[in-house]
């Protein structure tokens, strides 16, 4: 039986766990880190910490002395690594995904007329959120920064290439196709980095890791005297498609961790959307590529943490369960979701978080319910685009920490109208992560019928709460969308 480890690097924390060719988990360690929040919309995490968990956390789950044919790696993206070729050293911290401070910068970009030609090329929008902006705004604000770029002398990479440099032997500067995709200077089309979209964004081509299929060979892992090949490498949010099992036209996941992704697999066919979706790249397989269209939700699991760790509402995520309302009812208070704006289907980085209908008969139950609420809301926001473009969902498969809440679980069944599937290891992202080591290794992957999995489907009692919650929701939204535009 051969054994494959998987790195699963997420937004908040960094997890390893062995699973066997029958994608059965053998061992698992995980380690929180803390994010910083300099200024209003500033999002930002210290390189070193994401090293030094992924470090422990591997091993730990080395401990148990088992052979490990493989390593899988799946990540956190678009956060923006940028480092000295000579001294190893990030010039500045990582910028995660959520920082929304090139907004200015890329509202610019859009005036000029380049919006388009960005979208038609990557298949993003212009928006602070990919890596592009980041990247140009370290050049411009490290001292020295430019001049050492133009001498040669940085490296920038996604968190997968960081950490592919940090730990490999060979101190390989890799990328895979599906990390390279969330940059906004990769053509999907040309499937290479885009001198046109360099240009753009004012990046040396220099600075770029070399991209490779998901299921490459991107170096040699060393750690606790093992000798690891890294076989697969893959955006977190592709993993989950891949751990659900999601290869065919059609096939949908949404993945509820730090924020929410909903993901469809189109497929050799990359779709456009009008609507504030975006196409990107699902997976390069042996050689084959596969699109997907996804909507991105900034925030989900993070608000729940707020609520933990700012708002001590209660001590673990799980107990936020106690509190929610099992027939949606929040007392008329509603959440807006924007603690760093608000991303598809409105991508709005002025906006900022609030609460609307609180009056002295709220409770903290109102408050929590109102917050789930808003995450189930955002989800059917995006799935009423999507039936726009024929896709139209009929079971919902999900994954991340926030669905081991069943009462979450049924709210997004009542708000979509659908069965939700809930696998039994709702961590998708690193059995996709190990999927694509197997693969990378020569070893098909097993297929996920053998995968348990509970069924939440429409309590047919909440339909009309539900429906009245989300129109009021609704136009809560658009009127502070509104009031910020002036």
């Amino acid at each position: 039986m051969k054994n494959f480890l998987s790195i699963d690097q997420g937004t908040t924390s960094s997890r390893a766990i062995i699973f066997d060719e029958n994608l059965r988990k053998l061992s698992d360690s995980q380690k929180e880190y803390n994010l910083s929040y300099p200024k209003d919309g500033w999002v930002e995490l210290n390189p070193k910490n994401i090293l030094k968990s992924v470090q422990e956390t591997v091993s730990n789950v080395l401990k148990n002395n088992l052979d490990i044919e493989a390593c899988g790696i799946t990540n956190q993206r678009e956060t923006t690594v940028v480092w000295s070729k000579s001294s190893g050293e990030p010039i500045y911290p990582a910028i995660v995904w959520q920082d929304r401070r090139t907004s200015e910068f890329c509202d610019q970009l859009k005036k000029d007329g380049n919006e388009k030609k960005i979208k038609d090329k990557t298949g993003l929008l212009l928006d602070p959120y990919f890596s592009a902006s980041k990247i140009k705004w370290i050049l411009d604000n490290v001292s020295g920064a430019r001049a050492m770029a133009k001498n040669g002398d940085l490296l920038f990479g996604t968190i997968d290439t960081y950490l592919i440099y940090k730990l490999t032997e060979e101190k390989n500067h890799l990328t895979d196709v599906t990390n390279a995709s969330r940059t906004s200077l990769f053509n999907i089309k040309t499937m290479d980095w885009d001198d046109g979209l360099l240009e753009i964004f004012d990046i040396p081509r220099n600075m770029l890791p070399k991209v490779i299929s998901s299921d490459g060979f991107f170096g040699t892992l060393k750690i606790e005297k093992k000798i690891i090949p890294i076989r697969g490498v893959i955006g977190d949010q592709q993993a989950a498609l891949v751990g659900q099992g999601c290869f065919k036209y059609g096939d949908i996941k949404s993945t509820y961790g730090t924020g929410c992704f909903i993901m469809v697999n189109t497929e050799e066919k990359p779709i456009y959307a009008e609507e504030g979706l975006l196409t990107t790249i699902a997976y390069k397989f042996k050689g084959k590529t596969h699109y997907a269209i996804e909507g991105s939700i900034y925030s989900s699991g993070n608000i729940i943490k707020w609520l933990r760790d700012k708002m001590k509402f209660f001590s673990t995520a799980k107990e936020s369960e106690k509190f929610l309302s099992k027939n949606g009812n929040s007392n008329n208070v509603y959440f807006l979701p924007a603690f760093n704006g608000l991303g598809a289907p409105f991508w709005d980085s002025n906006i900022r978080g609030g609460f609307y209908g609180l009056t002295q008969d709220s409770s903290v139950d109102d408050i929590v319910t109102s917050c789930f609420m808003s995450i189930a809301f955002q989800t059917k926001e995006i799935a009423s685009i999507l039936n726009k473009y024929n896709i139209s969902i009929k079971n919902l498969l999900v994954d991340g920490g926030m669905v081991e809440n069943d009462t979450f679980c049924q709210m997004l069944s009542d708000t979509l109208l659908v069965s939700i599937i809930r696998p039994d290891n709702v961590e998708s992202t690193a059995l996709g992560a190990c999927k694509v080591s197997m693969l990378g290794s020569g070893i098909e992957m097993p297929s996920n019928k053998s995968i348990k999995s509970k069924a939440f489907t429409v309590n047919e009692d909440n339909i009309e709460s539900f429906v009245n919650n989300y129109r009021n929701w609704s136009k809560y939204v658009a009127d502070s969308l509104s009031s910020v535009k002036g």
